[in-house]
């Protein structure tokens, strides 16, 4: 059985403060939903867990079918949740209900999710070596990143948005980082690993970014 653990942040240390247990297989993904009161999680057991941190108990299982990659949610009250799977599916459920809403097909599978600032749009790092760009008002995909020499690392390599939506970064299995213009060009490529990078994040104050390796190296690039 897998576990989960949620620790509280002080100026000193960490502090352990739950730890939550249901899912079967590996957790690839967690959020809050309505911050701090609820948590949902993804797992390779083919589900989704919506957890109640007041009474550290697990209290809806959502049942996608295929294993779960990364998920993220649309707003503050959760609403909406959006999850990516090993199927070549991305999954809409709406927490008021039981179903779920909607999907949209990738060529391939996913590896991971992230979603703007204002919700609009929602990145998509996929198995076939491309970068989805979706436009969620239409459920669409409207541009689609890639080159020649970038590679999706493995099966959970994270992409991720700047804080204004206009860049796109991922690591790539040749060690580089690629960076594009949401607009469709190649920006840069940063250097600096000397194995495959499995996950950025940019801060979101600047346009520093963190990455890392499998090396087990994190790289954090500054952009002053």
């Amino acid at each position: 059985m897998t576990i989960i653990t949620t620790w509280h942040l002080n100026v000193n240390d960490l502090i352990l403060t739950h730890t939550l247990t249901g899912h079967s297989g590996k957790v690839m993904a967690a959020k809050y939903v309505q911050e701090p009161i609820k948590v949902v999680t993804g797992s390779h057991d083919r589900t989704l867990k919506i957890w109640d941190l007041r009474s550290i108990a697990c209290i809806e299982t959502k049942f996608a079918g295929s294993s779960c990659n990364d998920l993220c949610t649309t707003d503050s009250l959760g609403s909406t949740i959006i999850s990516g799977h090993y199927d070549k599916k991305i999954r809409f459920w709406d927490i008021r209900t039981e179903k779920q809403a909607d999907d949209v097909l990738m060529p391939a599978k996913i590896t991971s999710l992230d979603l703007s600032k204002d919700c609009n749009y929602l990145i998509c790092s996929v198995r076939d070596d491309t970068i989805k760009l979706l436009d969620l008002r239409k459920n669409q995909v409207i541009s689609t990143f890639a080159n020649e020499h970038f590679k999706v690392s493995c099966d959970f390599a994270r992409a991720s948005f700047n804080s204004g939506a206009t860049k796109i970064a991922c690591g790539s299995a040749d060690g580089a980082i690629y960076i594009w213009n949401v607009n469709g060009f190649l920006e840069t490529t940063l250097k600096g690993h000397s194995t495959a990078v499995n996950a950025v994040s940019w801060s979101p104050n600047s346009n520093s970014l963190a990455s890392v390796g499998k090396s087990k190296r994190c790289i954090i690039y500054s952009d002053s």
